[in-house]
């Protein structure tokens, strides 16, 4: 039996104060349950509602990428600096700390190498796996337009049902063939497309007119960094894509592939989380790599 409740101090029930109801900070998301707000909370900061995600997940399709030849030398040393990490299941398991407490998107679907039709992709990761490994989100590729465009999108949307079943987001990630533009009617088509098939987050390539490809998508859109540019036309590319309402980035090869690797993802965050212009942000990459 409880024990009785023997406090002299006066109960309080604040009765002049209405109970507030809260409204989750990332955009399209406030109808979803607990947790799986909690998991896109863990993602995305809440105070600047954007993240700065370190793609490392190049291997599951590329094999040993320059610069992540050995992702337990290269890698560690950048994952105290990331919002989250987008990687597979295989290098999370053995390369990763489970001391750290990076939240995890993981690459959930895969199948054909660079060898072959990468449109070809089936689901890779089931949803039982991912909630064993506590990650925070799965992402899938689809290939709108392409050849396999009907089954990847059922991988996504075979995805977003057992997500909703267990309260685990899915990240779909609009992927560009050899024969598909990387312009604003395609991409808008894409991102709105998988947005409203019921992914949570949309990753897709930063292009001209992107803002009107950000208006017309009705959940948080993060930009590809893409293959390596120079440091400043990275960091203008993350400019623009945040001042277009991107919600942040997901940046692997122009980070890791960086001569200063450490430096650049400091520069980065600069520009998500602190709104610094991409040519402050230069001048701060250049400072940190000579020291």
């Amino acid at each position: 039996m409880a024990e009785h409740d023997l406090s002299e101090k006066r109960k309080e029930y604040f009765l002049d104060t209405p109970q507030k109801n809260d409204t989750f900070f990332l955009k399209g998301s406030s109808g979803y349950d607990w947790g799986f707000r909690n998991r896109l909370a863990r993602i995305f900061n809440p105070k600047s509602g954007r993240t700065v995600m370190l793609a490392i997940d190049h291997g599951y399709f590329q094999g040993p990428t320059t610069g992540l030849e050995r992702i337990d030398v290269t890698i560690k040393p950048l994952v105290p600096f990331a919002d989250a990490l987008m990687c597979t299941r295989g290098i999370l398991r053995s390369v990763i700390n489970p001391e750290s407490n990076n939240p995890v998107v993981m690459r959930a679907s895969g199948g054909p190498s660079i060898l072959k039709d990468l449109s070809n992709e089936q689901i890779a990761v089931n949803m039982e796996d991912a909630l064993r490994m506590n990650v925070s989100a799965v992402a899938v590729q689809v290939f709108v337009g392409g050849e396999y465009e009907t089954q990847t999108i059922n991988n996504m949307t075979r995805l977003v049902d057992e997500g909703m079943r267990y309260g685990m987001p899915v990240l779909g990630v609009t992927a560009v063939g050899k024969d598909l533009a990387r312009d604003s009617r395609y991409i808008g088509l894409a991102s709105r497309m998988l947005a409203e098939l019921g992914a949570a987050i949309i990753k897709t390539y930063y292009c001209d007119d992107f803002e009107k490809v950000v208006a017309s998508c009705p959940v948080p859109i993060i930009i590809a960094g893409g293959k390596k540019l120079t440091e400043i036309d990275a960091l203008t590319m993350a400019r623009n894509a945040i001042d277009a309402g991107a919600s942040g980035v997901d940046m692997g090869r122009n980070i890791f592939q960086s001569d200063a690797p450490q430096a650049m993802i400091t520069a980065v965050r600069r520009v998500v989380h602190e709104n610094m212009s991409a040519v402050q942000a230069f001048e701060l990459y250049t400072e940190l790599k000579n020291l």
